[in-house]
C-alpha cells in the first residue's frame, strides 16, 4: 500500500492496516470502511475481514469495527477539513486523493427536482487504490493499430468494475504518447501527441496539474474536466492526435466523441459493460457502434489475480450479437469457477458455430465508415499537402 495513502488514515485504523499480512498488502485493491461495521480488504480475487492485529478472517464478528468517531476522522482527512470545498465530488459520490486513490461514499442523499444535491451522514467509505502497472498493454496494443495511418484505431474497453480498464487506458496512452508500439511492423513509427480528460483525476492522477503517473513524453492532461467539455477544449487547443477518456455513457460524451473523430483525432475510451451484450443494449454506446466510430473492442476479464483480454472487431461484434449468442465476461463474482466459454476460439463464435441461447435484445447494426486519415510525421507528404 503506497505510504502517502496509509497516512491519510486515523491513527487507529492506520495501526491496523499496517498489520495486514504482506501478500494481501502487496496486492490490496479495495479497503472498505464502515461505520459500526466490520473493516473489509479486497486483494486479488479474494476478500476478507481484518481484525484488530492486522490478520485476516472470514469470521466478520472477528475484525475490527471503525467507530462513529473514526469515520469522521477520515471524511476529515479527506475532505481536507473542508467539505465545501469538494462538494461537487461529494455529489457524484466519490472524492479522488493524491495519488490517484478514488474514495467511494456511501450515506444519506440530498435531492433537489429530483436530482442528487448533496450527500450527507457519510458513513460508508471504499477506498481504490490506484497503481501503474508498466507492460500490460504489450499484448493488447499491437491488436488495436491501423497500419494505414500508423497510429491506433478508434478502441472501447469495456469490462465491469474492478476489472482494470483505467490500468490499461493509462498504460496505452503511455505507449503511444513514447511511441512504444510492441509490433515489429511498427518500429519505424514516431510517437503521438495524447490527450487525456481525465474528469476522476484516476488515469493521470495530477498533483497541481502534473500528471504523477508516468503517460509518457508526448502527454497534456485536462484534470478534473467534464470529458464532454475537455474533449472540445482539446480539439480546439491542443491538437491531440489521440484523446483518452475514462467511462463514456452520456449522452454528451457521445456527442463531443463524434466531434472529435470529424476533426481527425482517434479515440480511446472506457465503458462499463458485461460484454457487447451490454454495449449494443446501453443507448449512448449503441449509438456510437451503430455510427461505426469504433474499429474494436477490447473485453476485459479477471481470473484471479490475472486481467486477460480479448480484442473485437466491429463487424465481429455485431455478428456475435445478432447470433442471439450470450457469454458472461466479467460479470459473475470474482471467486467464482472461470467461465469455460472464455477459452472458446474467436473463429468459432465469428462462424456461427456455437448453439444459440436466449433471445438477445434489440440489434443495432453498425454501419461502416471511413476512418480520418491521421498525417504520419514519418511518411512523404506530396508537394502542396503540407500545412500552410
Amino acid at each position: 500500500m503506497p505510504q502517502t495513502l496509509l497516512e491519510l488514515f486515523p491513527t487507529s485504523l492506520r495501526l491496523v492496516l499496517e498489520q495486514i499480512p504482506a501478500v494481501a498488502r502487496e496486492s490490496l485493491e479495495e479497503i472498505r470502511i464502515r461505520e459500526n461495521r466490520p473493516l473489509e480488504i479486497g486483494y486479488g480475487s479474494r476478500y476478507s475481514f481484518v481484525r484488530e492485529d492486522g490478520a485476516l478472517t472470514d469470521r466478520y464478528r472477528e475484525a475490527f469495527v471503525p467507530s462513529k468517531e473514526l469515520c469522521r476522522a477520515l471524511l476529515e482527512r479527506v475532505t481536507n477539513h473542508s467539505i465545501y470545498a469538494v462538494e461537487e465530488e461529494l455529489r457524484r459520490g466519490y472524492v479522488t486523493v493524491s495519488g490517484g486513490h478514488r474514495i467511494g461514499l456511501a450515506g444519506r442523499t440530498l435531492l433537489d427536482k429530483g436530482q442528487v444535491s448533496h450527500l450527507r451522514d457519510i458513513a460508508g467509505f471504499n477506498v481504490r487504490i490506484a497503481r501503474a502497472r508498466i507492460g500490460v498493454a504489450s499484448e493488447v496494443l499491437p491488436e488495436l493499430l491501423d497500419f494505414n495511418s500508423r497510429t491506433i484505431g478508434h478502441t472501447l474497453i469495456v469490462s465491469a468494475p474492478q476489472q482494470g480498464k483505467t490500468t490499461l487506458i493509462r498504460e496505452l496512452a503511455r505507449c503511444i504518447s513514447s511511441g512504444e508500439w510492441h509490433h515489429p511492423n511498427a518500429r519505424e513509427w514516431g510517437s503521438r501527441k495524447v490527450g487525456i480528460v481525465d474528469e476522476r483525476s484516476e488515469i493521470a492522477a495530477c498533483e497541481r496539474g502534473v500528471p504523477t503517473f508516468d503517460l509518457g513524453p508526448r502527454c497534456d492532461v485536462l484534470d478534473a474536466c467534464p470529458k464532454a467539455e475537455g474533449i472540445m477544449m482539446m480539439v480546439r487547443s491542443l491538437s491531440p492526435e489521440v484523446i483518452v477518456v475514462d467511462e463514456i455513457g452520456r449522452p454528451e460524451d457521445a456527442l463531443a466523441i463524434n466531434e472529435a473523430i470529424h476533426a481527425g483525432v482517434r479515440v480511446l475510451a472506457t465503458a462499463h459493460a458485461t460484454d457487447l451484450k451490454d454495449v449494443f443494449a446501453r443507448p449512448v454506446l449503441a449509438k456510437l457502434a451503430a455510427d461505426g466510430v469504433f474499429a474494436s473492442f477490447v473485453l476485459l476479464s479477471r481470473d484471479g489475480r490475472k486481467v486477460e483480454h480479448r480484442v473485437v472487431t466491429a463487424e465481429e461484434a455485431i455478428r456475435e450479437t445478432s447470433r442471439r449468442y450470450s457469454r458472461t465476461i466479467g460479470s459473475t463474482p470474482r471467486d467464482a469457477p472461470r467461465d469455460a466459454s472464455w477459452d472458446t476460439p474467436r473463429d468459432a463464435i465469428v462462424q456461427g458455430s456455437l448453439a444459440p441461447a436466449a433471445p438477445s435484445p434489440a440489434q443495432v447494426n453498425v454501419k461502416a465508415r471511413p476512418m480520418p486519415v491521421i498525417r504520419s510525421p514519418n511518411a512523404i507528404m506530396p508537394r502542396g499537402d503540407e500545412d500552410a
